[in-house]
């Protein structure tokens, strides 16, 4: 098993679904079928306008060829596994790439930084996961105090073992993820609630509104931002009770069981719709709205 990079663009005309699937031509078999059953971590292209770099995490499961596309292969994502990270990771630092490997021996950018699918080292995939999965606010628990040693130093001795297997067992530690998952879903609202548009932030800065998971974590809902929504507690109370929904192009939906529909216009100050995310790539996904209306909402 080896760790790999994944291209991925937003507008690929390939079957994409990052928390669920990758599509690939057969030239990347052998290389992605290196990585079944171990973590890769998912690229977006530099020429991309507005790149977020190194987005996310997740582990593949199986490899599969694609039925309907002879040539073409599905690498599987382990359920569950995605992550989105904290903080994206810029292709570059002030050294230079953080793929360290992707230099050839004249310390310049070799021609593999343009494979869609590459393997990638275990120093240089750490490097990636402690940039990504930190931010002001430490998320990830400190297995170490002083930051030059082995396994937190930014070029140190090679990762040992046992440090990396510790530091991937937190990419499946629930507490970390919702931490994670809280970060990324309130960064894409601007910690507002989507259904009231109120933003409130306490005396120690902490925002008052939830990440809530469109489709709940027990019944297969990915931490995935599109499967996210900002709300306040409120809102986030109704929206698990299925007293409110959104339909796909995020109308806001109140069920005839409300006992007092008046109130929730009111929350809602007259808004038929949800407000969207800053990126329209992190807006909820049609399929996960799908589920709650059919699954929560209450008709």
């Amino acid at each position: 098993m080896s760790h790999c990079v994944f291209m991925f663009r937003p507008d690929s005309i390939y079957n994409d679904s990052p928390a669920i699937q990758y599509h690939f031509p057969k030239q990347y078999l052998e290389r992605a079928s290196g990585c079944i059953g171990d973590w890769i971590v998912y690229l977006e292209p530099r020429k991309l306008r507005e790149t977020r770099g190194y987005f996310g995490v997740a582990r593949v499961h199986k490899i599969i060829p694609d039925q309907m596309a002879p040539g073409m292969f599905y690498a599987i994502i382990e359920p569950g596994s995605y992550l989105d990270f904290a903080e994206p990771v810029p292709f570059n630092d002030n050294r230079g790439p953080i793929e360290r490997g992707l230099l050839n021996d004249e310390g310049r950018l070799s021609g593999r930084a343009q494979a869609a699918v590459r393997p990638i080292s275990t120093p240089d995939f750490m490097r990636i996961i402690e940039k990504g999965l930190s931010d002001n606010n430490p998320l990830l628990p400190r297995l170490e105090t002083d930051t030059a040693t082995p396994g937190l130093a930014e070029d140190q001795l090679p990762y040992k073992f046992e440090t990396t297997r510790i530091r991937l067992e937190h990419l499946t530690n629930r507490m970390v993820r919702d931490r994670i998952f809280r970060q990324v879903v309130l960064r894409a609202y601007e910690e507002r609630c989507a259904i009231t548009r109120l933003k409130f932030i306490n005396g120690g800065g902490r925002a008052e509104a939830n990440a809530a998971h469109i489709r709940p974590v027990q019944y297969g809902g990915p931490d995935i931002v599109n499967n996210g929504i900002a709300l306040s507690g409120t809102a986030h109370w109704m929206f698990d009770r299925g007293l409110i929904s959104l339909s796909d192009d995020l109308e806001i939906l109140i069920s005839r069981q409300v006992n007092d529909p008046r109130s929730i216009e009111k929350l809602i100050d007259g808004n038929s719709k949800a407000i969207m995310p800053l990126r329209a790539a992190d807006r909820p996904h049609p399929s996960f709205l799908s589920w709650h209306r059919e699954n929560c909402f209450k008709h």
